[in-house]
């Protein structure tokens, strides 16, 4: 069996506050702080190279031709008024080990965060189902339709 790569960055950033971040009680990560610090979401880069739903990795609300976490994080112009409040409470340092440090930091930190992801996230995935019921969409974007293969099933398929 390989080794894993995925969540190594979220590992790396992880690891100095390891015991902090053990001990922490300022909140629970939710399933959109999960997508938005291991990328694995509604981004055009996870959806292009990893999911195969997407033609380009491309971000949908930018002209940005990569969409990842990061630019959604940090750069992209349709969260600026959601980025300005997480800047606000946690500060403007937004790189994974700063936000990592915030979730450990304060209960308040962690709320800016989540509420942040939520945010953002619900607004990405809604674009996205909006994008797989059009008509005129790239075959590679529509919704599949069935259940979805067990990781053991993705294995055996060539």
């Amino acid at each position: 069996m390989a080794s894993p790569t995925a969540g190594h960055r979220v590992v790396a950033a992880i690891q100095p506050v390891l015991e902090d971040w053990v001990a922490q009680r300022n909140g629970t990560l939710s399933y959109r702080m999960v997508q938005m610090l291991t990328g694995h979401g509604c981004f055009g880069h996870y959806l292009h190279h990893t999911a195969r739903r997407e033609p380009t990795p491309q971000c949908h609300h930018c002209t940005e031709e990569d969409d990842t976490a990061q630019h959604t994080l940090v750069a992209c112009p349709a969260w600026v008024a959601q980025r300005a409040e997480l800047c606000a409470a946690i500060g403007p340092d937004l790189t994974l080990p700063d936000i990592i440090r915030a979730l450990v930091r304060s209960r308040d930190a962690w709320q800016a965060v989540s509420t942040f992801c939520e945010s953002i996230m619900t607004q990405k995935k809604a674009a996205e189902r909006n994008r797989e019921a059009d008509e005129a969409a790239d075959p590679i974007r529509r919704r599949r339709g069935g259940r979805r293969r067990t990781q053991h099933e993705r294995q055996l398929s060539p």
